[in-house]
């Protein structure tokens, strides 16, 4: 019981920091400061430069050895599994739903609060180890989000898409990674004139989008989230069946302790801020965006110690 609640203390506090900042941007739109259709232009900064800086530094802070190489490879690879197996549960969910509401619920479904949650997580149960297994969710996460994601968030009622086939190249996550993979598969240690505000870019990522996340909230209907009952989908298929079938298959796979734990931990995230800042770029239901985010992120208190904890007794 007190490994349980330890576990809950520690997300629970996750999720406070994350929405003291979310508190930040709510009072700034209600008292003018900062409001939402101001905070619509700082999309392009969080999505062409902050999170680019963020998927570079991951490379960067991370050391390379042939069995770290091993490592990270395996725990990709669970990264991209936990993406796929997303897809294919929310691809045959909310189809009554209307476009713009149907592509928030599926990107909800399929990405999680990785860099925000898991990895802040991670440092505090697992250490530098659970760090360095998790830092890989953050590089998957953006590979797919900016290819995928951006794809069911353009997608028109013929199902067709505006999301052009180069784009899965030219995207702002794809070119961070091409970046950045060859500076940690050759250890390349950049200059302080360039590496310092690069980790300082990067820094802002986490504040600005809560921030801006925030704005968004103070517009939103909250009332209506118990009312929502995609909403408690998007959280049933986000926060227990992905976990539990992506623990399922590392388990029958053999793995156990830290590596494990940190996949379980990444895989339990609930839905990606990334949700707000996808929709408002590209033009669909902000309000349940914000909504799904926000009960998602609660909810993920009670569900992510529960999958951690069954984990650490592997």
């Amino acid at each position: 019981m007190d490994f349980f609640l330890g576990n809950a203390l520690i997300a629970a506090k996750q999720v406070l920091i994350l929405y003291i900042m979310v508190a930040v941007g709510f009072v700034c739109d209600k008292t003018g400061l900062f409001t939402e259709k101001t905070a619509r232009g700082t999309n392009s900064l969080l999505f062409f430069v902050t999170t680019p800086a963020v998927i570079i530094q991951s490379f960067l802070k991370t050391e390379f050895s042939r069995e770290s190489a091993i490592k990270l490879l395996i725990a990709f690879g669970g990264a991209v599994a936990v993406h796929l197996i997303g897809i294919a549960f929310s691809s045959f969910l909310f189809r009554k739903e209307p476009l713009d509401k149907k592509a928030v619920y599926r990107f909800a479904c399929v990405y999680g609060n990785v860099g925000y949650m898991a990895l802040p997580l991670a440092q505090e149960i697992l250490g530098a180890e659970g760090v360095f297994y998790c830092s890989v969710g953050v590089i998957a996460f953006n590979i797919f989000c900016f290819t995928h994601g951006s794809f069911i968030m353009t997608k028109k009622e013929d199902g067709q898409s505006k999301f052009k086939a180069k784009k899965l190249f030219l995207n702002p996550g794809v070119i961070s990674v091409l970046i950045g993979l060859p500076l940690f598969l050759f250890s390349v240690k950049l200059p302080e004139i360039i590496e310092t505000p690069l980790y300082s870019v990067a820094a802002c990522n986490t504040p600005l989008a809560m921030i801006v996340f925030g704005t968004y909230l103070a517009n939103a209907e909250l009332k209506s989230i118990f009312k929502d009952k995609n909403i408690f989908l998007t959280a049933f298929i986000k926060l227990v069946c992905m976990p539990l079938c992506i623990f399922g298959a590392y388990r029958l796979l053999g793995f156990s302790g830290a590596f494990l734990v940190a996949a379980m931990i990444t895989a339990s995230a609930p839905s990606a801020n990334n949700t707000v800042i996808f929709t408002a770029q590209y033009g669909r239901d902000l309000n349940t965006a914000s909504r799904t985010v926000t009960a998602v992120s609660f909810l993920s208190v009670i569900t992510m110690p529960l999958i951690i904890a069954l984990a650490q007794q592997m």
